[in-house]
């Protein structure tokens, strides 16, 4: 390895732990994939990170770049394992919290309850001082309660105080006066403000972001220090940064701070990985689906731009309106369909399968581990798409005695054998997923036949070709080490943060003006804290959006806006843009005066990135390749004898067609009749459909 450059990315999931390591040539630019996968060890999940190190063989000493996906605040706040938190706010204004939303999505259920604050209304507490929406101050800041209040703090056993005080995202002053006074009074409290966050507007996301990041900020703190200091033991010197659920990396330092910017880290680098990977072949028009053990994710790239979206909810489902967290996330469909989603039948005798999953341990009844319970991966070996003498790469023998029998437990109560349940599960788990594919195409006014389908983790390949016969989708694209494909899109990101900040003024050449000098505000503060952090200006890069609206509307929609230095005679195009944006997504458009709500601004600088070359290819004949032949039920084609393919022999330029199934150590990929397979210089798999 000496004198190669060495990016390593680790992924923490909801049952492995995946690691992915590109060994560069400088000279000839020739790059070697390594990839390894350990089970995750909650709750002490940098132990697995360490591990999984350990296990790739990669000498810590010698890596360039490492960066880290976790679902520690996600897990965080499902689990509720985070701190007590006090909450600062405005005079009058400490209920906001509890009002929330009129929202409720279980509408005709009279005795509905909205989830409860994460800040009971005891330490909830308040300051007279007062910013209009302009940003002016109406009523000075009084700082006098504030001692009092610290000490009920103390006393009620507050670990972390949230600030979030009204119209802040106007002016932040008022909350950077309280914040100094905090810490001068309790310098040893964590603090979060909603001015660190978000610039937005609406004051109930706003307040409930800063209370919940609050709420994991000493968690995640303490993990970061911990995977920081067991990386450095193992001889690692070099940055270590971590993953947010923008797609883009940040210092350690600055995710430790403001750590709900990790909320979704992991699956936003998958759907990174898939628009970079789009770029490399040439298909800039991407659906994304990553189906991992615990659920299955997916989202649209199109035109190789990913959407970033701060309308996200966690807990949201048919009976709970959930908590927002305004902050930068992929735009992103997730539902609870992976490889270990538990099989079961209601008291109707009806089949479902989800959103219960069976995890790492005792993970699916295959595993061997005590599981009991049929699950996805349990009817794919059944069906024979897995092959349980090669079950997770050779590693683990399948006991297929205990999936039989949860199998048949299934079969037994709805009077059919274990065949039928088998086909069941996974027509099922593939119609779910064919709903969360509609979701972010169809309903967003995408066609998805005008898409190619990048399918990865452990489940994706299996499935892929499934739901792209069921929505027209011509070809399906599987990369290499797909199965950790998430920790591959670590290695290609750069180091990113999103500004957001709310403007109201007219769409009109006379705002020119405004809206140039609010960009140019922005950048000049992304610039400034960059440079803290010793990136010079000259790499910092800038991507302008737009948040727009018909006036009187209540919600936006983003433009992006490719104009260095906005003038009057850019305003018309930019209006025509947000018309055309509108009516692909609603299908009409009005003849009404357009207004900006707020700007959007990306910056981001390269954080050593590199290029993967593409290997010359060689013979179409991939006979060298095969391995034998196998059964295989396809649940809705009937059996099919499959040709088996080892995956790690599959050389670029090798062709082959369907049926098959092509065996690697993280995953397989089901090939349906009438497919056809070619190998690319990248190492990715094309299948193209019938």
């Amino acid at each position: 390895m000496g004198g190669k450059i060495t990016r390593v990315a680790t992924d923490v999931g909801g049952t492995f732990t995946d690691l992915v390591c590109f060994e560069t040539d400088p000279e000839t630019g020739m790059s070697d994939l390594r990839i390894a996968k350990s089970d995750t060890t909650p709750p002490d999940f940098e132990t697995g990170v360490l591990n999984v190190i350990e296990k790739s063989g990669v000498a810590p000493d010698e890596i360039d770049f490492l960066a880290h996906g976790t679902t520690i605040v996600i897990n965080a706040l499902a689990e509720r394992t985070g701190v007590t938190v006090g909450l600062v706010t405005t005079l009058g204004f400490r209920d906001v919290l509890e009002i929330a939303r009129g929202n409720r999505p279980d509408f005709f259920n009279l005795h509905y309850d909205k989830p409860p604050p994460f800040v009971p209304r005891y330490l909830r507490r308040e300051l007279p001082g007062r910013i209009t929406y302009l940003g002016e101050e109406l009523q000075p800041l009084d700082l006098s309660p504030l001692p009092e209040i610290i000490d009920e703090f103390r006393s009620e056993g507050v670990q972390a105080i949230a600030i979030c005080l009204l119209h802040s995202y106007a002016d932040p002053t008022h909350e950077l006066e309280v914040q100094a006074e905090v810490r001068r009074l309790w310098p040893d409290v964590p603090t979060v403000a909603s001015h660190q966050i978000t610039r937005e507007w609406r004051e109930y996301e706003r307040t409930n972001t800063a209370v919940l990041s609050a709420y994991v900020q000493p968690v995640a703190e303490r993990y970061l220090k911990k995977l920081d200091e067991g990386v450095r033991t193992l001889g690692f010197t070099g940055p270590l940064y971590v993953m947010q659920s923008n797609c883009g990396v940040d210092t350690v330092d600055s995710a430790s701070r403001i750590p709900i910017t990790m909320v979704e880290s992991g699956p936003a680098s998958g759907v990174w990985g898939a628009a970079e990977l789009g770029k490399l072949i040439g298909e800039r028009n991407i659906i994304a689906l990553d189906i991992g053990g615990t659920t299955a994710k997916c989202s649209l790239v199109h035109d190789g731009h990913v959407k970033i979206v701060t309308d996200y909810w966690i807990e949201r489902n048919r009976t709970s309106s959930g908590y927002p967290i305004m902050v930068p996330v992929v735009d992103m469909v997730e539902i609870g369909n992976g490889g270990g989603s538990v099989a079961h039948v209601d008291r109707f005798g009806k089949l479902y399968v989800g959103p219960q999953s069976a995890g790492a341990l005792p993970g699916p009844a295959a595993y061997g581990k005590g599981g009991t319970e049929a699950t996805t991966t349990d009817a794919n070996l059944w069906l024979g798409r897995i092959n349980h003498e090669f079950f997770c790469g050779g590693t683990l023998k399948a006991d297929m005695a205990s999936a039989e029998t949860a199998i048949n437990a299934i079969g037994k109560k709805l009077r059919v054998g274990a065949d039928d349940v088998a086909r069941g599960i996974v027509r099922i788990a593939n119609n779910n997923m064919v709903n969360a594919l509609k979701l972010v195409s169809v309903n967003r006014g995408y066609d998805p036949r005008d898409f190619t389908l990048v399918a990865f983790g452990g489940g994706g390949p299996m499935h892929a070709v499934s739901l792209a016969q069921e929505l027209g989708i011509r070809k399906v694209v599987v990369p290499p080490g797909a199965a950790v494909f998430s920790a591959w899109g670590m290695v290609m990101t750069d180091l990113r943060r999103d500004y957001f900040v709310t403007r109201l003024v007219d769409l009109v050449p006379d705002s020119a003006g405004i809206i140039e000098t609010t960009f140019r505000e922005t950048e000049d503060l992304a610039r400034r804290q960059f440079e803290r952090e010793g990136i010079e200006a000259n790499r910092v890069r800038f991507v302008r959006y737009g948040q727009f609206r018909y006036q009187n509307q209540e919600h936006t929609t983003d433009v992006q806006i490719d104009i260095a230095e906005i003038g009057a005679n850019h305003v018309s195009p930019i209006v025509e843009r947000f018309h055309q944006t509108y009516e692909r997504e609603y299908t009409y458009r009005l003849n009404a005066p357009v207004e900006m709500v707020g700007i959007h601004v990306v910056a981001s600088a390269e954080a050593g990135r590199f290029t993967i070359t593409e290997q010359p290819l060689g013979t179409a004949d991939a006979g060298t390749a095969v391995k034998g032949t196998r059964d295989v039920d396809y649940a809705l084609e009937g059996v099919h004898r499959a040709t088996l393919y080892d995956g790690e022999r599959l050389r670029p330029g090798m062709r082959f067609q369907g049926p098959a199934i092509i065996e690697d150590p993280g995953m397989t990929v089901v090939v349906h009749s009438g497919n056809r397979v070619r190998m690319d210089g990248f190492g990715n798999t094309h299948i193209e459909l019938g």
